[in-house]
């Protein structure tokens, strides 16, 4: 066995395989409390939507439904590029490995530049939560739903709780696709040394969990943030 292979066996374990094993099983609990996290979060903008449903849609058809379908494009990519880079770490294909890291870092990238041009417009329309926040319904919906000006100042409120949650369960994703991020450019130092084999490539191997989770709670997101009636213009 090489050298290098060697020093990546801890001494607390027997073999590369137990290694494996004791290391995915941490990066399955680890997902284990993150999906309770981003779970309990899905659960409190479900019931406010229920609770909400027509000034949650009216809130959801000012988000732009063109950078989140980009964006949702952009991170099912990165997980085909992460899939990519375990299977070349396994291979130990250093150069496709560290080929397929920077494009999952590049696509990470582009989709926290898209997300910034969203809360740029946020910020500009004042639909950010907090002192200044403003929310105003399109004309049309307002004759649509012969909406009078008790109920939409109670609109406006409700509108401020549905962006509080966007921007909570947008924001904390956001964090983590950062820390994907790091953790990636982390990899090319032992990626770019050739550490990685057939034997060793659990951290590779984990991190693809992780990102892959990543990507799973944006699909999710999408469609609850984004798609749920934005036929209320129809």
């Amino acid at each position: 066995m090489s050298t290098h292979a060697d020093s990546a066996l801890a001494h607390h374990f027997e073999s590369f395989e137990q290694q494996r094993t004791a290391a995915s099983l941490g990066m399955w609990l680890f997902l284990a409390q993150e999906l309770m996290f981003f779970g309990g979060l899905f659960t409190c903008y479900l019931i406010y939507r229920s609770l909400n449903s027509l000034d949650f849609a009216i809130a959801s058809s000012e988000l732009d439904i063109t950078l989140g379908g980009i964006n949702t494009a952009v991170l099912i990519t990165s997980s085909l590029t992460m899939a990519l880079g375990v299977k070349a770490a396994q291979l130990a294909k250093k150069n496709q490995l560290i080929g397929y890291l920077l494009a999952t870092i590049l696509l990470a990238c582009c989709f926290l530049v898209i997300k910034y041009f969203e809360y740029a417009a946020k910020f500009e329309h004042h639909t950010v939560p907090g002192q200044h926040f403003e929310f105003h319904v399109p004309p049309d919906l307002i004759e649509k739903f012969e909406l009078g000006p008790e109920r939409l100042v109670q609109m406006e409120k409700r509108a401020e709780i549905f962006f509080s949650v966007y921007f909570a369960m947008t924001g904390l994703h956001g964090l983590h696709v950062l820390i994907g991020i790091g953790i990636a450019i982390w990899l090319l130092f032992p990626a770019s040394r050739g550490k990685f084999n057939m034997d060793y490539h659990a951290p590779v191997e984990n991190f693809g969990l992780y990102w892959h989770f990543v990507d799973l709670v944006w699909i999710f997101l999408f469609p609850l943030l984004y798609l749920l009636g934005r036929n209320i213009h129809a």
